[in-house]
């Protein structure tokens, strides 16, 4: 028996273990499921022969290490920050790992010891890192290959709410981390290649900087860029490149309404509201507005954001229930990124019958025999229900295959990795095909950068 050991039994690690269960016994698998809850990890091992559920505390010296240095291989489903010490227990009894992270510093500066050790430490192995790379290096390695120069490559990805689950005025559910939503794009101005030329946008100007995009059979949608377009671009041999632009897929509209909150500070995680635990939604709302003896909180924001009573901004602001006195925050010492994050699970929290959905979108734009030409590449994954989401399935499923052809000496990369090297991604995007997991790709005259893609 080949023994994997997962570590996190979180929102996407069940379509993770189902994978390895429906393999336990033609690959000899044996698979441990540690989570601080056991009874967490007892669900997803479930009646299953070859699963154990235990719990393991990560920051637990002596649980963490006794299940590690029993398995073959070990997969971290944990938190990114939490990675570095399962890391450092893996090369310490030299086992192999497998995160769907980005590479942390802490993780690359592991790469000689890891190296040293013939052991592989695959990160990235999600949907958005993961199936982002291999997908665009497999086209990108194509182009190459005929002898072709890359001179624009845009890539955008979106967690959203299925068509069939759309109800409500954003067209937007939470299907991930909702925290990760609500401060997105902190940090820095997001940098980007436009022509040639490198371009900024800081925060404030985030959301009303959108590229738009359509996608064959689900319509027309926005991008907002990421905050570091260029961290890829040596890494996917792109230096020469004249356009390189990454960003964060929505409906159209959303955006523009999320400014909103950017504008009147409610995505701050900086500092602490006072008595935020006995505020009301209303009382929130009004503390970022100015005093007025006579003006309602409504007209004040209206006056202030200049919103129209019959703009559909206003309607999406009042789904909300932004202004509602009876409605208590409950959190104490709350920042205000915290209390617009519980406002918003009150109303964007998946129903039951709810199906979420992913869409990927890349767009190639290359140069062979003096042509220039473009290739756009789509894909789009819809959940089957609340356990196995799409979010859930486009990064559990990655994870899991890698880890088996790392088990099964498929994969003999060694040291820090990501999955854009042929022998990684060629496998695995046509194993992904078999659980409706396909990009769809189209050639076309090029275009070029469009800047009348671009709002504001």
């Amino acid at each position: 028996m080949r023994k994997i050991l997962v570590i996190g039994a979180g929102k996407s690690t069940a379509v993770l273990i189902k994978y390895f269960q429906d393999k336990a016994l033609t690959e000899q698998l044996h698979i441990t499921i540690g989570d601080i809850s056991l009874r967490h990890a007892e669900n997803l091992a479930g009646n299953h022969s070859n699963s154990l559920a235990i719990q393991i505390d990560v920051f637990d010296k002596t649980s963490r290490e006794n299940a590690l240095k029993n398995s073959d291989i070990v997969v971290s489903m944990l938190p990114a920050r939490f990675h570095i010490e399962v890391a450092k227990d893996c090369l310490r009894y030299g086992k192999h790992l497998v995160t769907a992270s980005y590479v942390s510093s802490e993780m690359q500066e592991l790469d000689d010891h890891v190296r040293q050790k013939g052991l592989l430490f695959m990160n990235e192995m999600g949907v958005d890192p993961g199936i982002d790379h291999m997908s665009a290096m497999k086209v990108i390695d194509n182009i190459r290959d005929q002898g072709g120069k890359i001179i624009l490559f845009e890539s955008f990805t979106g967690g959203l709410i299925a068509p069939e689950s759309d109800t409500n005025l954003w067209n937007y559910k939470f299907t991930w981390n909702p925290r990760n939503v609500v401060i997105a794009g902190q940090g820095g101005a997001a940098k980007f290649l436009q022509e040639g030329t490198y371009k900024y946008i800081p925060y404030h100007k985030l959301f009303r900087r959108t590229e738009f995009l359509e996608v064959d059979g689900y319509g027309r949608f926005e991008a907002y860029a990421n905050r570091n377009s260029l961290q890829y671009q040596s890494i996917y041999g792109l230096d020469d490149i004249l356009t390189l632009y990454r960003g964060t897929i929505r409906r159209v509209g959303f955006s523009k309404a999320w400014n909103t909150f950017v504008q009147l500070g409610m995505t701050a995680d900086d500092y602490i509201l006072s008595n935020s635990e006995n505020m009301s939604y209303r009382d929130f709302t009004n503390s970022f507005l100015a005093y007025s003896p006579t003006d309602s909180v409504e007209l004040k924001l209206r006056h202030y954001l200049k919103i129209d009573q019959d703009d559909i901004m206003w309607d999406k602001l009042l789904e909300l229930d932004m202004f509602n006195p009876d409605k208590k925050v409950g959190i104490p010492d709350a920042t205000p990124a915290q209390i617009l994050q519980k406002i918003l699970i009150d109303k964007w929290s998946l129903s039951d019958g709810d199906k979420d959905m992913i869409v990927m979108y890349h767009k190639f734009g290359y140069e062979l025999d003096g042509v220039r030409k473009q290739i756009d590449a789509t894909m789009v994954s819809t959940g089957e229900d609340q356990t196995y989401t799409a979010m859930a399935k486009t990064v559990g499923l990655p994870v899991a295959m890698a880890t088996l052809r790392i088990l099964n000496q498929q994969i003999t990369l060694t040291g820090v990795q990501i999955p854009i090297q042929k022998e990684v991604y060629d496998p695995i995007l046509k194993e992904l095909e078999a659980y409706d997991i396909r990009f769809t790709e189209i050639e076309r005259e090029y275009m070029g950068y469009n800047p009348d893609g671009v709002k504001g």
